[in-house]
């Protein structure tokens, strides 16, 4: 229902957030949910108000939007109040989030549709133009996990392509190994780079000082690609580091998040 970071079926995304809801709270009647909803930093005001009313149809009486990259370096335990920089680069499925964060906002950021999902459709151009093997986005996932990479390894991992001959039709298995995914993977890859060197080059120099000492964390799906944070600190000179657990890092951060509001509450009802 999600496409390149925002809506593309308002249907089913409205009955997947009041699936998520009544899992949530499962009393009949519903007292003001409060709900937390992740956007990017690039979405227009029609697409944040597509994404309340869809939550608002669901159920939800109140509700929070926080960027994703300030939900990714909460979920990632950056002390995101400190008066120092932070550089943040979450790769979701369809987009990646950068930004620098600093007493507790976003100094700069910057949203690009290139992600995980990106990299899928990487593979499966590159399988059709290099070899007239088509494959489906199953099998391109598969290949993204098993041999997907951004840097030179010293093992040469390989495994077998199953697809169909765009030529003669008939079902083909090819062999590959990991260097061949790292030029399919190699336009994307330097997409993401580029935007990143862009914030850095639009970064206040006293905040500079504070990444090239402290690094850049790494959050999402996407950053699981081996050797992804390795290219980044060689192209950029600036230490990088996966977040812990750079899967929910979004999630947790919004969770945190909302209980500081719950917090906020009780505190103003004293």
């Amino acid at each position: 229902p999600m496409k390149d970071g925002v809506i593309a079926d308002f249907e089913t995304v409205e009955k997947m957030i009041r699936y998520f809801i009544t899992r949530v709270n499962k009393r009949k009647n519903m007292v003001r949910q409060r709900v937390v909803i992740g956007d990017t930093s690039g979405i227009t005001e029609v697409e944040k108000r597509a994404v309340r009313e869809s939550a608002e149809q669901a159920g939800a009486r109140e509700i929070f939007l926080i960027e994703e990259a300030l939900a990714a370096a909460i979920g990632a335990n950056i002390p995101i109040h400190e008066p120092a920089g932070h550089m943040i680069v979450d790769i979701g499925g369809g987009t990646t989030e950068i930004a620098v964060i600093s007493l507790g906002g976003l100094v700069i950021a910057d949203s690009v549709r290139i992600a995980g999902d990106e990299f899928d459709e990487a593979i499966i151009k590159y399988m059709r133009t290099q070899y007239n093997l088509v494959i489906g986005e199953r099998m391109a996932e598969e290949v993204k996990f098993r041999l997907g990479n951004a840097f030179p390894e010293k093992k040469a991992d390989t495994m077998d392509l199953k697809g169909r001959d765009a030529i003669s039709g008939l079902p083909r298995t090819l062999e590959i190994d990991n260097s061949e995914i790292r030029k399919a993977l190699k336009e994307p890859v330097d997409q993401i780079l580029d935007a990143i060197k862009r914030i850095l080059e639009k970064t206040p120099p006293e905040l500079a000082a504070d990444i090239v000492e402290r690094g850049i964390v790494m959050t999402g799906g996407g950053s699981l690609l081996k050797g992804l944070d390795k290219f980044i600190s060689k192209e950029t000179g600036v230490p990088v580091i996966r977040a812990e657990n750079p899967l929910t890092c979004v999630v947790l951060g919004a969770g945190k998040f909302l209980e500081e509001l719950k917090n906020l509450y009780r505190a103003n009802l004293k």
